[in-house]
């Protein structure tokens, strides 16, 4: 893909994340709509009816894939969803974006583990910085409970799994992220549509079948399942076009982002804390995107060595990607946001 259109998805998924984070703290802060998992479920059945209407408009061709890896994908990244909303359940505010912290350096480790995929100690430092400025920007108390730190160590392990395998079944099987978002979104919609009133009953003591539905609600939530179609895929795009790390590092940019326009915007409270942590995080980001960028260079001039005396480049910068020099496979906001104040997380 080219530098252009890896620009185009980073700046899609950027701006459709940060309009859904202020329309969903309308709908939930305002409207008083705090039913975070059960609106995911309606998010991905919109973006399936719309995949489906477009495939058959010819926008794009479907691809078979196997059915049991859909399945377990499916399943995996619908479950991670749950998992990260009950984590902000059951932990404090501060907990649980240290719970999102985590994922970069835990999918780091998974790599290198089991994919055996190397990191330069560059990059290291690079996403080190950027953790320590997001977690001075938003991390505040940091109380402990049992239950709370298993389901984040759950979450964790379940979206850094299933990003892990967004980026690798793209590339192993070659299939666009239209086609496996396609494939993959009615299984992810289905666990949570039937998990989703569950869960949101454990973290809100109300039903979401006996919620006043006035005319404002609706259009809320249904401007906000539109904004999810474009959230849904930019996130596929974006794994699949860079790497879980990347798409990590784009999510703390998010955050920046969403403090700056709540404190512009809405007139959230905002300290010095707050403007030296998103500066760090943004110095760490940059650092990043430099490291990513050199490493690139590095590899085009070796690319007329030997297959065997090559190194596969891992890591995949934010703004510099080409076919065949990114190969390293990230808080959200996983594909829908919603503002932490709510105590609900659409990951």
């Amino acid at each position: 893909m080219s530098q252009l259109g890896v620009i185009g998805s980073l700046a899609l998924s950027v701006a459709s994340s940060v309009a859904i984070v202020i329309c969903n703290k309308a709908l939930m802060s305002s409207l008083g709509f705090p039913f975070a998992t059960t609106l995911t479920s309606w998010h991905l059945t919109v973006t399936f009816c719309t995949l489906y209407v477009a495939q058959h408009l010819r926008f794009f061709e479907p691809k078979s894939i196997d059915r049991r890896t859909v399945l377990l994908f499916g399943m995996l990244n619908g479950t991670s969803i749950g998992l990260l909303n009950l984590s902000l359940g059951f932990n404090s505010i501060g907990f649980y974006q240290m719970t999102k912290l985590a994922i970069i350096p835990f999918t780091v480790m998974l790599e290198t583990i089991f994919l055996k995929k190397n990191f330069s100690q560059s990059i290291k430092l690079s996403l080190l910085v950027l953790l320590l400025g997001v977690g001075i920007a938003s991390v505040t108390d940091l109380k402990l409970n049992f239950l709370g730190s298993i389901l984040s160590l759950l979450a964790i392990a379940t979206t850094c799994v299933g990003q892990i395998m967004t980026n690798t079944i793209q590339k192993k099987l070659k299939v666009s992220s239209t086609q496996l978002l396609y494939q993959s979104s009615p299984y992810q919609a289905a666990i949570l549509f039937v998990t989703g009133p569950f869960v949101d009953k454990c973290l809100t003591n109300r039903s979401v079948f006996a919620h006043s539905y006035t005319t404002l609600v609706l259009g809320f939530i249904i401007l906000s399942c539109l904004i999810a179609v474009s959230v849904n895929f930019s996130t596929f795009l974006v794994i699949g076009t860079t790497s879980p790390v990347t798409y990590q590092v784009l999510g703390h940019l998010k955050t920046c982002l969403v403090l700056s326009f709540g404190y512009t915007l809405l007139h959230d409270p905002f300290t010095a804390r707050n403007i030296l942590g998103i500066l760090v995080a943004m110095f760490g980001m940059a650092l990043y995107s430099y490291f990513c960028v050199k490493e690139s260079k590095k590899k085009l001039t070796g690319d007329d060595l030997p297959v065997s005396q090559t190194k596969d480049l891992e890591e995949a910068p934010l703004l510099d990607a080409k076919n065949g020099v990114h190969q390293e496979t990230n808080e959200t906001e996983k594909g829908n946001g919603v503002p932490l104040g709510t105590k609900n997380s659409l990951a």
